[in-house]
């Protein structure tokens, strides 16, 4: 195998590789920048921006864009952050055929544009710092401006389609942890999405949109920042920087360290001053200091790590890494060889297992002890009800000194490591990340030293020929059959489950490298992808909380699998390959109800046929299938809507399976679902039945009817003046207002996009019928089945 891989390596080298000039602002057709020439660049006409390779680390080269008037040239955006290509023969080249290419030591193809022209293309870096490729008739093929790495540029947009990922570190450009993106509620957020955990840390997660000022009824999704630094947001989200109005060159930027700031440039100085930003105390930033650590800033040292009691750091050049015990992993459920070390005015955001009420902190520890190695610690906080709320940690996360916070940390940890704990330093300088520059470890030799190497390398050109083809041959003999095998194999898997099993390569190649992304929620990214037959299909990454082998993944998803009705979306196949785990469905081609809601694209009938469909496929969920399911997360984004609007209920699979006598005693580990939506059962640890889903299903009836969404707040008029009231009191004041046997009300709650095109009698049906579902008490709420039955045949309900 290693003479085949020299020989292969040898017939490469054996093909020239054309000259290619050096150029201005402008690539021609044909042409190529070579990593090896530092004059091959191209230069804006402003003389402002510059296109060329940059070098990242030993023998590592991107091909990036700088702007050249700093100090040190400033990085704006990198082709190729996360595959350097080596020093040698590596280029940049634009094909006849109009693709840009960047090429590997003249061999393997690290980064296209995958565009495509007939006629003449060019490449031109315009004075703004956007990168363009055009055809001759003007028409832009591609521009860097669409795929933004880590900055923003004035008049750049960032749109749902692209997002900014901070760098590593302020030396390694490699992607790194922090991200702004919209996410489906269409608004703006900030996200860790480190090694192991992901968290959205901005705007604060306790906290709803509206209460941010953001608004989630809009469809565009798209941020801009103009030159005079306002920064405008289609989720109503801007700011002005300190210096607005001053004609400066400015660079919207997703820092390192998970904050998200605006630098100006100052022409004096020639450097990059912060003139906004949107994290104004840094520890509050998710994932800087790892697990079992704490973030602490002093205003003269500046931000800091250091290690929680009792444990160590893992590696000092890293703090994002976190800390480790210093005393044995495995602690085991032995309650009196554990005790708690109080750690005051200390917050350790997120990830509890359990959030529970008590009325000392002797019943808080008690019950940190029953739950052995789940609880890590616990965290007390007074609420308002004059009892405090004891948060169960499984992870130590998120942990940081905040002298206003009303909360105090009890560590757990065993008792002969309480009697040698120390004070911790506190003052730990904080590297959020190491340079992880390294070589790439290729050599190359110059084919023009040596008469007589060209001969051996030519002679290994035939060599290598010769060898290949015998290769071939035995592979297609010997090992076809193996290939019919396991083909046979799957096609017997595919008859025994009711699906297909996809291999993790297959997925890949048929999303494009998981490039169409088409949805994202709690458990996972949606790709649309196109399979080899050419079926499109959805297709969902898993974002999985557990260590699920694969013989515990098919026993749970083949009783999915065999679920079956019109109005449930369609499981194709499953891949389980390493810890990927991914689910590939039927594609539905308008989307989901959510992105339809608010346009003019669902009239009367389509709206009350989708209520219909949902409430058939949640009762098949809930009473005929050979399961009992719960879907526990029912919202118009998991209802999808086929080319006819027909709707499909999606991610049921994903929810809690239980045997129908286990439906009368089921418990859940932690509240499930979407705020807004959620039954009061979840809130009050009550009971969990089918009742939760008969609840959501009347909010999301609700939000059809009135086109208004459950957690905004809503202006009620009346003789005392106008007040605020959530969707589902404003609809009930709304209805009484008249008197229950008028009908006028109706006019005041249908969606006014539907432009009074309604059948005023089954708008009252479907708005009593949602109010019925949505009764705090459960036994009072009807049965999806009984909803059906109410729906279509009114006259007998």
């Amino acid at each position: 195998m290693h003479i085949l891989i020299f020989f292969l390596l040898s017939f490469l080298l054996c093909i020239p590789s054309p000259c290619s000039p050096a150029t201005t602002d402008t690539l021609l057709q044909g042409s190529s920048l070579s990593v090896e020439k530092p004059a091959d660049t191209l230069v804006s006409a402003n003389g402002v921006f510059s296109a060329g390779f940059f070098q990242v680390g030993d023998n590592a080269f991107c091909f990036s864009i700088r702007f050249t008037r700093s100090k040190q040239p400033t990085l704006v955006w990198i082709a190729n952050r996360d595959q350097p290509v080596n020093g040698k023969v590596s280029k940049l080249t634009l094909l006849k055929n109009g693709n840009l290419i960047l090429s590997d030591a003249g061999a393997s193809t690290i980064w296209t544009t995958a565009t495509f022209s007939s006629s003449e293309v060019y490449l031109m870096l315009m004075d703004n710092g956007n990168l363009v490729l055009r055809a001759s008739q003007g028409i832009v093929l591609w521009q860097s401006f669409d795929s933004p790495t880590d900055t923003l540029l004035p008049g750049q947009p960032l749109t749902e389609k692209a997002s900014l990922i901070s760098s590593r570190s302020a030396t390694n450009f490699s992607s790194g942890f922090y991200k702004l993106y919209f996410d489906n509620d269409n608004v703006l957020r900030l996200l860790f999405n480190g090694p192991n955990v992901s968290s959205v840390y901005w705007p604060p997660t306790w906290k709803l949109p509206v209460d941010e000022g953001r608004s989630t009824y809009n469809i565009t999704k798209i941020a801009v920042i103009d030159p005079s630094g306002h920064f405008t947001s289609s989720d109503t989200f801007e700011f002005y920087p300190s210096d607005y109005g001053v004609k400066r060159y400015r660079r919207f930027l997703m820092d390192p360290d998970g904050n998200l700031r605006l630098y100006s440039f100052n022409e004096e100085t020639s450097t990059w001053e912060v003139s906004w930003q949107v994290i104004p105390q840094p520890c509050t930033v998710h994932g800087l200091c790892g697990a079992n650590s704490m973030c602490t800033y002093d205003p003269f040292v500046g931000r800091t790590c250091y290690c929680l009691q009792g444990f160590k750091i893992k590696n000092p050049n890293d703090w994002a890494q976190g800390c480790e015990p210093e005393f044995t992993t495995h602690r085991g459920c032995n309650s009196t060889g554990f005790g708690f070390v109080h750690l005051p005015r200390m917050e350790l955001f997120g990830y509890d297992l359990e959030v529970i009420r008590v009325t000392n902190l002797t019943q808080c520890e008690n019950r940190c002890l029953e739950l052995c190695d789940d609880c890590q610690g616990v965290q007390l906080k007074f609420n308002e009800v004059s009892t405090y709320n004891c948060y169960i940690k499984t992870i130590l996360l998120n942990g940081r000194d905040s002298p206003n916070f009303d909360g105090d940390v009890y560590l757990k940890l065993p008792k002969s490591t309480i009697l040698s704990l120390k004070v911790p330093q506190k003052h730990v300088p904080l590297k959020c990340s190491a340079n992880l520059f390294q070589s790439l470890g290729r050599t190359y030799q110059d084919s023009k030293n040596s008469t007589w190497l060209n001969f051996l390398l030519w002679f290994a050109c035939g060599i290598g020929v010769l060898e290949m083809t015998c290769i071939f041959f035995v592979w297609f003999f010997l090992f076809r059959s193996s290939k019919e095998n396991d083909k046979g194999e799957r096609q017997q898997l595919l008859s025994a489950t009711g699906f297909q099993r996809f291999t993790y390569s297959e997925l890949k190649k048929a999303t494009r490298g998981f490039s169409d992304e088409i949805g994202r929620g709690a458990g996972g990214i949606v790709y649309k992808g196109k399979l080899d037959n050419n079926r499109v299909a959805a297709i969902k990454s898993l974002i999985s909380e557990t260590n699920q082998g694969e013989a515990e993944f098919l026993a749970e998803f083949s009783t999915i699998g065999m679920l079956n009705h019109m109005n449930l979306i369609d499981m194709w196949g499953y891949c389980v390959e390493g810890k990927h785990r991914l689910l590939v469905y039927e594609y539905m081609e308008h989307g989901s109800l959510a992105e339809n809601l608010y346009s003019n694209a669902l009239d009367w009938n389509k709206r009350f046929n989708i209520a219909v469909g949902t409430a058939k496929g949640l009762a098949y969920l809930h009473e005929e299938c050979l399961e009992w399911v719960l879907h526990c997360d029912v919202k118009p984004q998991n209802i999808l809507l086929d080319s006819d609007f027909q709707p499909k209920v999606a991610d049921f699979g994903l929810s809690k399976l239980l045997n129908r006598d286990e439906g009368a005693n089921s418990g859940f580990s932690r509240i499930r679902g979407t705020r807004g939506y959620m039954a009061p059962e979840w809130v009050y640890n009550l009971r969990i039945t089918s009742k939760v889903d008969v609840y959501s299903y009347g909010i999301v009836v609700l939000e059809m009817i009135t086109g208004k969404s459950p957690m905004g707040i809503h202006i009620l008029e009346n003789k005392e003046g106008m007040d605020q009231r959530r969707l589902l009191t404003w609809v009930k004041e709304k209805m009484n207002a008249d008197g229950p046997t008028s009908k006028s009300w109706t006019e005041e709650v249908a969606d006014p996009n539907m432009q009074g095109k309604y059948d005023p009698d089954k708008v009252e049906l479907l708005v009593k019928v949602a109010l019925r579902c949505v009764e705090d008490n459960m036994d009072e709420r009807p049965s999806m089945s009984q909803v059906v039955e109410m729906l279509q045949f009114p006259e007998h309900s």
